[in-house]
């Protein structure tokens, strides 16, 4: 069992050589588990990304800069720019344009992205979330009785597509924050789609596993063989599609995207899909406009500062609720004999997750379409209100948690109900001035609409649009007719669990550390792991990612499998929970300060990048 592996793990995290590798290890032999038949629970979220593997990361100091990604051609593009010179948003473009070839099936230039950026003075919020067409209207996923459609039903095809916004908001965040030129970004990207990369495990077994994405003929001309079945792991795969799409935009920026033949393209495709035609028009693309966020900065603990993205953003609020009313713990109390979470103190942050779910539900959404309660958004993390939703942890599981009262504005809505929301990637950097990104990007659910656009060039490949509009509620309003807030409407942004996170140190202000994950909603759990096991267990951030999986969504008690001994999992049922063990396939990618003396054999001082062992990620850093 893997659990029996995790003291080796974390171990190999200390000792590891501190070159960082330029390929990713060979993944583990394990195969994909089977799920268990009790995930169909409908308060469990659907696994975003099915799993492929272990690998064992090592953590990788690095002195001067750094940047964390998911897949190793994406690091080294975006160290490429570091060493040239650029600024963390300058490696988080470059790296994100390869990300769009390497691994189309997370994030792409076809879809939205929150970007959390540290100046060395300020932190900033950048929102490049996909907003609904002008067209779109509440019941746009309810068949004619009236329910909602599958999920399956809503996302395959142009029906689910909403007006992307990456380009737009890294265009804005660059014309701000960057030091080198535009079109040097576009550099490694655009070599790499004409020269051809290797198709990686991962995404081999992802494309095994999807009986949707073939069935777009520009997919599968790209991804396939003759008979339908995926190339194998090792192919190398040249774009030239999305080669010719990027030289338009890295020449004549966001707008050769947001206007003319490619936004025409795109729109082609959504509209005239034979199956799910969707209501994209070309004024939506050419309209959208990223936003400037306030960044939710909030004290936890008595010595960091957690600096994360608001609404739309359901993650830092949601991650900020549960840290607050979990206890802090030493690792001696929170951890058993091999260092994993016991059932004890995961019973507690069980408890909380159901609570800072259910406000979730309730309240987050769009806030230009839908007030804060007590009108701040705030109320929800004000420590009155985080007492009075503590009191109703016992020591034994209370089962699903109703939305509390945080303020003296009532809402009018209704709880949306759960549904899948799935995946994404994350890019850290810190760059040699101290400046930081933390940026989580998406285009939904695996492959997104299962559409791809060769941006009206005819030739092979391209990149694949989002299915972002079902991050919505497919049910907007309960049984009594009362509306859900985070329901569907033109212009708006769906609700999002992404959690870009910016950390420092509240006694000077220093930045300790940035981090992310995709996951859909587990990316709030995944987040709140990491803080917690490196604030209150001591464990550098390498660890912290790898330490098993666990979560609640106000409904079963979710265990990563194989990796908990069956005792916790019995102490769990004893004290009320159900509980699920099943894949929970994070990406986490952090920076973390590293102390100024040595700890683990290796010069103190600088930084510690990480990534996480479930997926191919990489850091690269001098």
């Amino acid at each position: 069992m893997r659990w029996r592996l995790l003291p080796t793990l974390l171990l190999a995290a200390c000792a590891a050589p501190p070159q960082p590798s330029l390929s990713p290890s060979a993944p583990s032999s394990r195969p994909p588990t089977a799920e268990p038949a009790l995930v169909a629970h409908s308060a469990i979220p659907q696994q975003p990304e099915g799993p492929s593997g272990w690998t064992v990361k090592p953590g990788w100091p690095a002195q001067r800069f750094a940047v964390a990604a998911a897949h190793p051609l994406a690091a080294d593009a975006g160290y490429e720019m570091l060493r040239a010179g650029g600024s963390a948003v300058d490696a988080a473009i470059a790296v994100q344009l390869v990300l769009t070839l390497v691994e189309p099936q997370s994030s792409g230039i076809a879809g939205g992205a929150f970007l959390m950026h540290w100046d060395g003075r300020q932190v900033t919020a950048l929102d490049g979330r996909e907003t609904a067409p002008a067209a779109a209207a509440e019941g746009l996923f309810l068949k004619p009785d009236g329910q909602p459609m599958s999920y399956t039903q809503a996302v395959v095809g142009g029906r689910s597509v909403g007006t992307p916004g990456l380009l737009r908001m890294l265009e804005q965040a660059h014309a701000k924050y960057g030091q080198l030129p535009w079109a040097r970004l576009f550099e490694p990207a655009i070599r790499l789609s004409t020269e051809g990369f290797e198709m990686g495990p991962r995404m081999h077994s992802l494309l095994a596993g999807d009986p949707h994405l073939k069935r777009d003929p520009q997919a599968r001309r790209y991804f396939y063989d003759a008979s339908g079945e995926p190339l194998p792991a090792g192919t190398l795969l040249r774009n030239p599609a999305l080669a010719a799409v990027l030289k338009q935009v890295a020449e004549g920026g966001a707008d050769a995207f947001m206007r003319g033949p490619v936004a025409a393209d795109i729109v082609r495709r959504v509209r005239g899909h034979a199956d799910n035609p969707g209501l994209l028009s070309e004024a939506d693309m050419a309209a959208y406009a990223p936003k400037l966020r306030e960044a939710i900065c909030t004290d936890w603990r008595e010595l960091w500062r957690v600096c994360g993205f608001p609404p739309p953003s359901s993650g830092h609020l949601a991650v900020m609720q549960i840290l607050g009313l979990v206890a802090p713990s030493t690792a001696a109390q929170a951890l058993d004999g091999a260092g994993i979470p016991n059932a004890a103190w995961l019973n507690r942050y069980a408890q909380a997750a159901n609570l800072a779910f259910a406000d979730r539900a309730q309240f987050v959404a769009d806030p230009d379409f839908v007030a804060a309660p007590g009108g701040s958004w705030a109320s929800l993390l004000a420590p009155d209100y985080l007492r009075q939703r503590a009191a109703l942890i016992g020591a034994r599981s209370s089962g699903p948690a109703k939305a509390g009262d945080p303020g003296a504005l009532k809402t009018a809505y209704a709880p949306q109900a759960e549904q899948p929301e799935y995946g994404t990637s994350h890019i850290s950097v810190v760059d040699a001035q101290g400046r930081a990104v933390a940026m989580t990007t998406t285009i939904e659910t695996v492959f997104g609409a299962r559409i791809m656009s060769d941006g009206g060039s005819g030739l092979a490949g391209g990149f694949l649009l989002n299915n972002q509009l079902t991050d919505f509620a497919l049910n907007p309003r309960d049984a009594a007719g009362v509306a859900v807030a985070n329901r569907l409407q033109p212009g708006k942004r769906p609700r999002s669990s992404m959690a870009p996170t910016l950390v420092f140190d509240r006694r000077d202000g220093r930045l300790l550390m940035t981090l992310g994950s995709p996951g859909g909603a587990a990316i709030i759990h995944y987040v709140a792991k990491t803080l917690i096991a490196t604030h209150d267990w001591g464990m550098n951030v390498q660890q912290a990612i790898a330490m098993p999986n666990f979560g609640a969504f106000n409904g079963p008690t979710l265990l990563e499998i194989e990796l908990f001994p069956a005792s916790t999992a019995a102490g769990l049922r004893a004290l009320g929970h159900e509980v699920v063990e099943r894949d929970l396939t994070s990406g986490s990618q952090a920076i973390m300060r590293r102390p100024a003396a040595s700890v683990d054999g290796r010069p103190g001082g600088g930084w510690l990048g990480a990534a996480d062992p479930r997926r191919e990620g990489v850091v690269r850093g001098d």
